[in-house]
């Protein structure tokens, strides 16, 4: 499988706990699509928020993103990493 980094933009002021819930609720879904969400990280002040996952497909990870209620706003495959 691949792996993708998605960025979201607009979460402004997301605290620990709201990060902490909207990644609860991709891994309790992410079987369905045969993605594995690795990690999240995110800035409230800018208010973005990185995912890395394991994915089939870019639109993979999005269907998950999206039944759980945050679309990502771009999805980037990841081919390399040190």
């Amino acid at each position: 499988m691949a792996k993708f980094m998605d960025v979201h933009h607009g979460m402004t002021g997301i605290t620990d706990e709201q990060l902490r819930q909207s990644h609860a609720a991709d891994l309790a879904i992410e079987g369905e699509e045969g993605v594995h969400f690795e990690h999240a990280w995110a800035d409230p002040e800018s208010g973005t928020v990185y995912c890395l996952s394991e994915a089939p497909t870019k639109e993979a990870v999005q269907r998950v993103h999206t039944r759980t209620g945050h679309p990502a706003d771009e999805i980037h495959p990841v081919p390399l990493a040190v």
